[in-house]
C-alpha cells in the first residue's frame, strides 16, 4: 500500500472512475494506479466493483470516487497543468478538450466534466510584470483565446 499524501483531492464520477482513471494516464507521461478498492456488503448493488481508485499524475495524488450521478462537476474546481512549450500545450488540450468542450483563457472540460486550466509557464510573468501597460496587453490578448497561444501573448506583451 502506498503512503497517501496529506491531502489528495477526491473526484466524484458517475460510476466511470475506472474510464476516466485509465483516460487520464494514457495523457500524461508519469502515472500509474496506487490503489484499488471495491465495494463490499454495505452496498449489496455495487458489491465486487470498483469503488475508489488512488492514482498519481505527474506527482500529484488523485483519488477517483465511483459514487453516482449526485454531484456533476463544475468549474469551481479545476486542475491546472503548468505547461513548458506550445507543443505540450496543444498535444494536452487536444487530448483532454476531446469530447468535451472549450472553455476561454485556457479552460476546458473533459468528456467527463472535469474541468482543466492548460497553463503556459511563461505567462505568469507576463501578467505579474512590474510594466502594467505590457502586462495588460498580454491579458487583453489571452481573454480573447481559448487554447492559449504563447507567442500570441508574448507579441502582445512585447507590444508587437
Amino acid at each position: 500500500m502506498t503512503v497517501p499524501a496529506k491531502i489528495t483531492p477526491c473526484l466524484w464520477f458517475d460510476f466511470n472512475a475506472e474510464e476516466a482513471v485509465n483516460h487520464y494516464l494514457s495523457i500524461f507521461r508519469n502515472g500509474r494506479i496506487l490503489e484499488v478498492s471495491h465495494y463490499g456488503d454495505a452496498v449489496p448493488s455495487q458489491k465486487g466493483k470498483v469503488l475508489t481508485l488512488r492514482f498519481e499524475i505527474e506527482g500529484q495524488h488523485l483519488l477517483a470516487l465511483n459514487a453516482g450521478p449526485n454531484f456533476p462537476f463544475t468549474e469551481a474546481i479545476s486542475l491546472m497543468v503548468d505547461c513548458e512549450t506550445q507543443a505540450e500545450v496543444d498535444d494536452l488540450w487536444a487530448k483532454l478538450s476531446s469530447g468535451g468542450s472549450e472553455g476561454q483563457c485556457g479552460w476546458l472540460k473533459d468528456k467527463f466534466g472535469l474541468s482543466w486550466q492548460i497553463v503556459p509557464r511563461q505567462m505568469i510573468p507576463m501578467f505579474t510584470s512590474s510594466d502594467s501597460a505590457a502586462a495588460a496587453r498580454a491579458m487583453q490578448a489571452m481573454m480573447t483565446m481559448k487554447k492559449i497561444d504563447i507567442a500570441k501573448i508574448k507579441a502582445a506583451f512585447d507590444g508587437e
